[in-house]
């Protein structure tokens, strides 16, 4: 069975919203935030200490945003994911990378001295640059989305969405949702409806419930 490691909305939830709108049998195993400090434990199963980290047979992942493309190719028949023939099979891949690579490294910044260091290593300035950062980087999305499409790319549900939404998720989660432009609040409200995000909610709460550990945020 597939075993994905994971921390309450943190950046795991992108492969947790992706295994619930596939189908997917697995077992969610919840750990405290940080984990490599709260559990070290964890360390030996990924000497990252990060999240997240699925499991499957010999297969062991630990990208947020390749694990959900994984998921869909191994074990979901292609579904959610556009094929190389397709003509927006380029920005597909592009979109996918740039909900982390883009997006949410900024955040990390923000997340680090704004709120998860102790008081006397905090480091506003640091925390506001990199909150503008993140502000100015939402332009393309911004752009992409103002022709009033549902989905990023070929119409359709993709885990490009997938990728890209959670960076929108985080941000509203730290207090950025009066910050954010129109047109990527838009997407992001839209996507809470999906049934395969709220099934992915539920999950972790009632896992985080049952296993004994809190949220991040």
């Amino acid at each position: 069975m597939l075993t994905l490691w994971h921390c309450e909305n943190a950046r795991s939830f992108r492969p947790l919203w992706a295994l619930e709108e596939l189908g997917l049998d697995y077992e969610l195993k919840m750990l405290p935030f940080p984990p490599r400090f709260t559990k070290p434990e964890y360390m030996e199963e990924n000497p990252l200490g990060t999240i997240p980290l699925l499991v499957d047979g010999a297969t062991r992942m630990t990208e947020s945003a390749a694990i959900p493309h994984y998921l869909a190719m191994v074990h979901g028949e292609g579904r959610l994911t556009l094929a190389p023939d397709h003509p927006d099979y380029g920005a597909y891949l592009n979109w996918l990378h740039h909900g982390e690579a883009t997006l949410t490294f900024p955040q990390t910044l923000v997340l680090r001295y704004a709120i998860f260091e102790p008081e006397e290593r905090r480091q506003p300035t640091v925390a506001a640059d990199y909150k503008r950062w993140f502000l100015v980087r939402l332009k393309l999305l911004e752009e992409t989305l103002s022709d009033g499409r549902e989905f990023l790319v070929g119409g359709q549900f993709t885990m490009a969405d997938i990728a890209v939404h959670y960076a929108l998720f985080l941000a509203i989660r730290i207090g950025m949702r009066d910050e954010l432009p129109p047109n990527c609040l838009r997407f992001h409200d839209a996507l809470l409806e999906r049934p395969g995000f709220k099934a992915a909610q539920a999950r972790q709460s009632a896992e985080g419930q049952a296993q004994g550990t809190g949220k991040v945020l």
